[in-house]
């Protein structure tokens, strides 16, 4: 990526506009093959553990509890660099994923593509 700021891991922190629910949403990407593996969202403290950790770490809505990529299935995705958007209001993480990233198996959660045709 051209025309990055480099921040250290407090300034990007301090930087990340989270939503009224405390959450941003983090676009997971494969750092070598560029491919979108999944979305998920991030809290400050998920964020915090993401940078320590070098593991990708999520708030899930849905249980309402922190959770690392991979704690269960071994499929981690470690952290190779973090970029804030230009309205600091969407992260995209470039990571390594150790196995397929999606809980069907699947190397990407991003799996069901509009007809060609329809385009």
């Amino acid at each position: 990526m051209s025309e990055t700021e480099n921040l250290a891991p407090a300034e990007f922190t301090a930087c990340v506009r989270f939503d009224e629910k405390g959450l941003v949403p983090a676009i997971i990407q494969d750092a070598a093959a560029h491919d979108v593996l999944m979305l998920g969202y991030m809290n400050a403290e998920s964020l915090r553990i993401t940078l320590e950790s070098g593991k990708v770490t999520f708030w899930s809505r849905s249980r309402q509890t922190l959770w690392t990529k991979g704690e269960s299935s071994g499929n981690f995705l470690l952290v190779r660099a973090l970029y804030a958007d230009c309205d600091r209001d969407a992260i995209l993480v470039m990571a390594e994923p150790c196995g397929p990233t999606c809980h069907t198996g699947k190397r990407s959660c991003f799996s069901w593509k509009l007809e060609e045709e329809a385009c």
